[in-house]
């Protein structure tokens, strides 16, 4: 089985690494994507120049998918119970395959998600699109991580022992 990677043509799967720079860069921005407000990804949409025409090769579906949990963060997996996801698959008139998932139910979110994800395979869109979409957007959720880490840290307590002297 191929798949279209984001540095070029098609890569056998069983040849693919994690560590892999086109995967690594994909993986990222499929998180930013997913993790964007799905009416900024709209408004971009709308104003590409040149706007690819695509076929659904999954239509947007909504369904569940299992979460696993670690005790402790590194301890025995078990089943933490389910979520609801909405998936889609797209092809571009270029022939790239592109996916998108979403937690949640939004048919539209992950569609917009997978013609992202096949224009950003695209080497001649990419650049302007990680410096106008995924960049900004990136910087965005960064910020309000960080913001949030902020918030989190001020109600943080400090505990310690006094060693009493006999």
């Amino acid at each position: 089985m191929t798949h279209p990677m984001p540095h070029g043509g098609p890569v056998d799967a069983d040849d693919r690494s994690p560590d892999d720079p086109g995967i690594v860069a994909r993986q990222a921005w499929l998180r930013c994507l997913a993790h964007a407000d799905p009416a900024r990804l709209e408004a971009a949409w709308n104003g590409l120049d040149r706007p690819p025409s695509y076929e659904m090769l999954r239509p947007p579906e909504i369904g569940l998918a299992m979460v696993r949990g670690r005790r402790g963060g590194s301890g025995r997996p078990f089943n933490l119970g389910e979520m609801t996801v909405t998936r889609c698959a797209v092809r571009l008139a270029t022939g790239r395959v592109g996916i998108g998932y979403v937690a949640g139910r939004s048919p539209r979110h992950a569609e917009l998600i997978a013609l992202f994800d096949g224009l950003l395979q695209d080497e001649a869109r990419q650049a302007a699109l990680q410096e106008s979409l995924i960049a900004p957007l990136a910087a965005g959720q960064a910020r309000r991580r960080a913001a949030a880490a902020e918030r989190t840290a001020r109600t943080k307590v400090e505990f310690f022992t006094m060693v009493r002297g006999d």
